[in-house]
């Protein structure tokens, strides 16, 4: 039971639990001192253990991040790309921040301050390994949270729908410019994207023995939604991947064997070359989805081949041209008299 007394002008609660060490915290408003009490002893309720909660003051956010970092991040596809973002995670006055002290309004306010340098979108990600470190440390560390404040502040809206294709011209521009780069798969890597509507990582982890030649086919063991799929190659993605054949020596090796930081930094470099103004690596999935359908794919057939399990998803990808519409319906009127 809860005990509140004033001393000096302060409220100071103490709360013993059966089985638990006392706990104590001190409060200048005695609606404070009460709120705590009830959150403390409805926690012991709800899990139906005591727990000594004396353990979030001397924990940080940071503590947590560190561990999640350590232990869970390693087990993800993306480990690379969590780590080096919850490196940047740590920098922040917000990871500094003791449990005791972490609330719903703390990381509101963090979010604002970081909404006037980054875009809502990145704000999300950022929100999310927040959120699921600390969904860890609730459920399998033994942390004893009475909530998980980043599950519970409200997330950013974002309109970042991407429509952008290749104009005319700019192809052109942009393969001549890879051609000049010093790194020797950016342009292999991109026309191959253009083939298949792969990502860049999964691009980056294809193996020789992923292909099959006889069956032309690729199987892609694990994507960034984390299923398997195999999907068709064209003779264009064919003839790509035999132009890296020349230097297989296993089956085991990577088939682009360059990494993600290489061809980023080669990108930027490329775009900025060609002059093609605010086209981005993954647009390149935009375009090859949309010349799918352009070429006269069904839905599930792209799907298939995109890897997509939600078509509402796929549409996002799906921007077509009219003028390529305008062509083939007058095809089939000319077909059709």
């Amino acid at each position: 039971m809860a005990a509140i007394r004033k001393r000096q002008g302060k409220y100071q609660v103490q709360i013993r639990i059966k089985g638990s060490p006392p706990l104590s915290r001190t409060f200048s408003a005695r609606a404070d001192a009460k709120a705590w009490a009830r959150e403390i002893e409805g926690d012991a309720e709800r899990r139906g253990l005591p727990m000594d909660r004396r353990v979030l003051d001397t924990l940080t956010v940071g503590d947590i991040l560190v561990r999640y970092r350590d232990t869970i991040t390693p087990t993800k596809l993306g480990a690379v790309r969590e780590g080096m973002a919850i490196r940047v995670l740590l920098k922040h006055g917000l990871s500094k921040v003791p449990l005791s002290a972490l609330t719903v309004s703390r990381v509101a306010e963090h979010r604002d301050q970081r909404l006037q340098t980054i875009k809502p979108a990145s704000i999300n990600r950022e929100l999310a390994i927040y959120r699921h470190a600390f969904e860890t440390a609730q459920r399998s560390w033994g942390i004893p949270l009475a909530e998980n404040p980043f599950a519970l502040v409200t997330k950013p809206r974002v309109s970042d729908a991407r429509s952008r294709r290749l104009e005319k011209g700019e192809w052109e521009k942009l393969k001549a410019a890879c051609l000049r780069s010093r790194n020797p798969y950016v342009l292999s890597m991109v026309e191959f994207g253009l083939e298949t509507a792969m990502r860049r990582g999964e691009v980056l982890r294809v193996r020789w023995r992923n292909i099959d030649w006889e069956g032309r086919t690729l199987h892609i063991p694990r994507s960034k939604n984390g299923y398997a799929r195999t999907i068709p190659l064209s003779v264009q993605a064919i003839n790509i991947l035999m132009r890296q054949s020349n230097a297989f020596s296993s089956s085991e090796n990577l088939v682009f064997e360059t990494t993600e930081d290489a061809i980023k930094l080669s990108w930027q470099r490329i775009v900025r070359r060609c002059g093609i103004v605010d086209f981005r690596y993954h647009d390149l999935r935009h375009e090859a989805i949309s010349r799918f359908f352009e070429k006269g794919l069904s839905v599930p057939e792209v799907a298939l081949i995109s890897g997509h399990r939600d078509y509402k998803m796929l549409a996002r990808y799906v921007h077509l041209r009219p003028e390529v519409l305008a062509e083939k319906l007058a095809r089939l009127s000319q077909e059709g008299s």
